[in-house]
């Protein structure tokens, strides 16, 4: 890769841990290579998109890759699915590692590693692709609940910009013990309030416990006979939030459906300003998952006389 130029500001995803891993890896390489704290902005994806572009550089990583990000002197780091290739900046991209790892590639290729750092790296990409047979999968997921849980700049603060502190960080005591308190009562929960919006896809109704475990355990529940579960939280910023999880990629497509995005199995999107409530944004889903087919018109054929002239 050509040298790096001294970006005006890192963006970052900010709803998970692999986006805070990923700008504070850029961040501290940023530092490394030009003496300098260079501003870490963190959006979540609804705000993200009305965000205006005006640095003339800038790093970019956990965000999907789009034409509006095709900028000279933008780098772009991610993961994500995108059928776009970048005429102007340069897009570093690879969907079997998280945005985390291709940061920490980046890290590495200039001399920024460390054991510490190797193995938060690999617990961030093993909980964001959810490689669930992976054997520290349970203990990659408290730690991708640490900013669930916290959020981005409150974490941050606590272990002042410094990754390492977050191995054996004393709070996932408490995040351990939450999952196995809470799990178990909400996945039973759950189980008995899954709301059909389409054929197919469901809304789950989440009351404890980490949403993304509890649902993956329903998808893979012989008896769950939907293909996609959604998970809807109202956010006092953005309104409707609603969160997909599938096992055969149907979950980005209903994203999209949205105006979202996100993995083949792991997807989501900002339900529309004027859905307040969470009722309203199922009977909206229902209305968008299960169109009206077009009714054509019928026109009753006027009775005709046929008359011979003999």
């Amino acid at each position: 890769m050509e040298a790096l130029t001294k970006p005006d500001v890192i963006l970052t995803h900010e709803s998970d841990l692999d986006g805070f891993v990923a700008g504070h890896l850029l961040r501290r390489l940023a530092k490394h290579l030009f003496q300098d704290e260079v501003r870490l902005e963190a959006w979540n994806t609804q705000a993200w998109k009305q965000r205006p572009l005006k640095e003339k550089v800038a790093w970019v990583c956990d965000f999907s890759f789009e034409a509006r990000l095709d900028r000279p002197n933008w780098i772009i780091v991610d993961h994500h699915p995108t059928e776009l290739s970048p005429k102007a900046a340069h897009l570093i991209h690879d969907s079997n590692k998280s945005a985390a790892l291709l940061c920490y590639d980046l890290c590495r290729s200039h001399g920024l590693h460390n054991e510490s750092l190797d193995r938060l790296v690999q617990l961030t990409d093993v909980g964001d692709l959810f490689r669930e047979t992976h054997p520290d999968f349970g203990l990659s997921q408290d730690y991708a609940a640490l900013v669930k849980t916290y959020q981005f700049w409150n974490l941050s603060k606590l272990v002042d910009g410094n990754l390492e502190r977050l191995l054996d960080h004393p709070l996932l005591g408490v995040i351990k013990a939450k999952r196995e308190i809470e799990d178990p009562l909400g996945l039973a929960w759950s189980r008995q309030r899954m709301t059909e919006v389409s054929p197919g896809v469901a809304c789950v109704d989440i009351a404890v416990g980490n949403a993304n475990l509890i649902v993956h355990a329903l998808l893979n529940d012989p008896d769950t006979r939907y293909r996609v579960l959604a998970t809807l939280v109202k956010k006092a910023s953005t309104g409707v939030v609603v969160s997909l999880r599938s096992r055969d990629g149907e979950a980005l497509r209903i994203a999209q459906k949205l105006q979202g995005g996100g993995h083949p199995n792991a997807a989501g999107a900002t339900l529309p300003r004027s859905i307040q409530s969470i009722p309203d944004a199922i009977e909206y889903l229902r209305r968008l998952l299960n169109p009206q087919p077009v009714q054509l018109a019928t026109f009753a054929a006027a009775p005709t006389e046929l008359s011979l002239d003999v």
